[in-house]
């Protein structure tokens, strides 16, 4: 046996295949699954293969397949808007997955391919380096093509005490972390001062969890004044906008609006994203029968506006007399989904099937903005997608109260792509130490404290509505402070060094 896995390992295919299946372990630790310890066992079977190659190329490759059967598990809710109208689209779902997996893929290729060329032999030092260019590859990969950072490996720390280590160093250097953990359980063992390297990671690891503990375990400031209503239609994306049953979607969220409260009646009712299936000012008075079912609260709900020839995704807050007092529209889009890259691009040259400014999909906002709510404080609102962005919270034009993430996860289907995507903004409460309310057209709707902690919650596909007070927000963190800036400097410093080694070593 151990000679079959020598020769897989000694060519592409084989050695890109077993990667690919270690990747698969890896990505059983994202949500649904939650399996933390696969993700160990998955990165360091990866890291050992990758230890045992004999070339730069055969790096690459087992950084590749590592990375592809990694983001196939975890992203593998992308199917499901292709099956929506499956009849038109359904044919393109596995080619749009594991595109999506390979070309992901690519940014763990790099960071194996860079590592092993500046070693030169993988296992002298890779067990440091090697984590350190996973983390480089993780950051250009947030930020490349307006970035994309969905899945990374720290996320499956969210209900254990590590996650509350974001507040120092965000996500991503939770993913380092996660790395540097699988690649020691390889190298440590193998190494001549293995008594004081198992020593070292026994610290380092119980301090992270003592830490974790304090954290979590340390009183929350008290609540802020004032209910929300949370208001989850439960609306089928394939028959959200069908003209026979949108009206039907918006009783319901009218019905469940007026419904008697459960204790205090709330200040703030809100509807998700695109909740409202007509252009905003071409509702026919929909909005002063909101207001009267929402009674004495003023309404924040997602819809789509028109401005000339441009259409936004957007979010309006009404007053308790049923008039627009605020409006947001989302400035981060997702690409081929809301909008073509460079389609506005293509209209100099005569082509305009892409151009968002003829209405060829969504125009982007000008960016993070508050609301200010009263009593109930400055809320930052988050479309969608935008929750899964830390920069779009730091560049927010000051420090919210709290903050609001409306959106339709009815795209993704019930297994793995919802779940995943409230991991995500659960960690962006740790990460500024802000609480979150979340409403989900198909849920997982919920009210989520400063450190990530669920308060209350509606589970996926299920009608209805929650009330609840607003947790108190925590001072601000070292990561909204500073954000990923310190560990980024130390560590591409040292995956520099790296590279540098093996100048030295060629004189």
């Amino acid at each position: 046996m151990i000679d079959s896995l020598s020769r897989a390992i000694g060519r592409p295919v084989g050695l890109f295949l077993l990667s690919c299946f270690c990747g698969l372990v890896a990505a059983l630790g994202q949500a649904p699954f939650g399996l933390w310890f696969f993700t160990i066992l998955g990165l360091a079977l990866g890291y050992l293969i990758w230890s045992r190659v004999a070339t730069t190329r055969l790096a690459a490759v087992s950084g590749w397949g590592l990375g592809t059967g990694y983001f196939a598990l975890t992203l593998v809710w992308l199917v499901n808007p292709f099956l929506v109208e499956p009849e038109v689209h359904g044919w393109m779902a596995p080619f749009a997955l594991i595109g999506m997996a390979a070309g992901l893929g690519l940014f763990w290729a790099f960071a194996a391919a860079a590592t092993h060329w500046g070693l030169r032999k993988a296992g002298q030092g890779g067990w440091i380096a090697w984590p350190a260019w996973l983390f480089v590859a993780e950051l250009f990969r947030g930020v490349i093509f307006t970035g994309f950072p969905w899945g990374g490996p720290g996320l499956v720390w969210i209900d254990t005490p590590i996650a509350q280590l974001a507040a120092w160093v965000g996500v991503s250097g939770l993913s380092f972390l996660t790395a540097l953990l699988a690649a020691a359980l390889v190298a440590v063992p193998q190494s001549a001062s293995r008594v004081r390297d198992v020593g070292v990671l026994l610290v380092v690891v119980s301090l992270a969890v003592l830490i974790g503990l304090g954290r979590a375990g340390a009183q929350l400031p008290d609540t802020r004044p004032g209910i929300v209503r949370l208001i989850q239609p439960n609306a089928a994306q394939h028959l959200k906008w069908d003209p026979d049953h949108a009206p039907g979607f918006v009783q319901r969220q009218l019905d469940l609006t007026a419904s008697a409260p459960v204790g205090l009646a709330p200040d703030l009712v809100i509807w998700p994203e695109t909740s409202v299936p007509y252009l905003m000012g071409q509702s026919d008075g929909l909005f002063e029968v909101i207001s009267d079912a929402a009674r004495d609260a003023s309404v924040v709900m997602g819809l789509q506006r028109g401005e000339a020839l441009r259409y936004y995704n957007s979010l309006a807050h009404l007053d308790r007399e049923g008039k627009v007092a605020a409006v947001y529209d989302k400035h981060h889009l997702v690409p081929f989904g809301e909008y073509v890259p460079f389609g506005d691009a293509f209209l100099k040259v005569g082509i305009g099937a892409f151009a968002s400014q003829l209405g060829q999909g969504y125009s982007a906002g000008p960016g993070p903005a508050l609301l200010d709510l009263g009593p109930l404080g400055k809320v930052l609102p988050l479309i969608c997608y935008e929750a899964i962005f830390p920069r779009d919270i730091r560049n927010a034009p000051g420090r919210p109260d709290w903050m609001l993430q409306i959106t339709n996860d009815a795209w993704f289907g019930s297994f793995s792509g919802p779940q995943q995507h409230f991991v995500q903004a659960r960690f962006r409460a740790i990460e500024f130490g802000l609480p979150l309310v979340r409403v989900a057209n198909t849920g997982i709707s919920a009210v989520v404290d400063a450190r990530g902690r669920v308060q209350t919650q509606l589970p996926l596909g299920q009608a209805g509505f929650l009330d609840a007070a607003l947790p108190g927000a925590l001072a601000e963190t070292v990561y909204a402070r500073f954000s990923d800036v310190p560990l980024s400097a130390f560590l591409l410093s040292l995956a520099l060094v790296s590279l540098l080694s093996r100048r030295r070593k060629s004189h």
